[in-house]
């Protein structure tokens, strides 16, 4: 049986996500039935990061101008250093994250994912967890931190690292199936 079938999920990545974190979790949708885009402020394709090295490129579905959060079920932010970094310098990605949280749709944020939430000014309140070097910054920004392998928070999911995407998939799947969180504010 496929959990996703008729789910249609964003990914919102730029150049420097972190290859496991996003090729992993878009293959576990797929498998389980989901239609998944990539979304990026850049045209084509985006390169990931893996190993301290640059890796393949990816192939860009739609432009985050050209879409919204009503096109879609559910998003997932991969992270990386780069990734993120880059995609809260630009007002339509962080606008598009925003307007999840606004239409309760589930959202799912891996490693420095979540500085996208911080920009989105969504996470005061929440609970939550992120690679520990932006634990203060979630702090800072009115999330509880805890250091767990995934985290849910009313449709939320959040996790560490690569090293936590078994847990985090598994999650994932499960909210995005769960579809809407009345909890899933902005």
């Amino acid at each position: 049986m496929s959990l996703l079938k008729d789910v249609r999920v964003a990914i919102l990545a730029t150049n420097g996500f972190e290859e496991s974190e996003l090729v992993e979790p878009k293959r576990a949708l797929e498998k389980e039935g989901a239609e998944v885009l990539l979304i990026s402020p850049e045209n084509d394709e985006i390169k990931g990061w893996k190993d301290k090295n640059w890796s393949d490129k990816i192939k860009v579905d739609a432009r985050v101008d050209q879409v919204s959060a009503s096109d879609f079920d559910s998003l997932l932010i991969p992270g990386g250093v780069i990734n993120p970094d880059l995609l809260r310098r630009d007002q339509a990605s962080v606008d598009f994250v925003k307007s999840f949280f606004e239409d309760h749709k589930p959202v799912a944020a891996i490693c420095h994912g979540p500085q996208m939430l911080i920009e989105a000014e969504v996470v005061k309140g929440r609970t939550l967890t992120s690679f520990a070097a932006i634990r203060k910054d979630l702090e800072n920004a009115g999330a509880k931190w805890v250091d767990e392998e995934v985290v849910v928070d009313n449709g939320l999911v959040t996790s560490r690292s690569p090293k936590d995407l078994p847990a985090f998939n598994k999650k994932m799947v499960e909210e995005f199936r769960e579809g809407k969180h009345a909890g899933q504010t902005a």
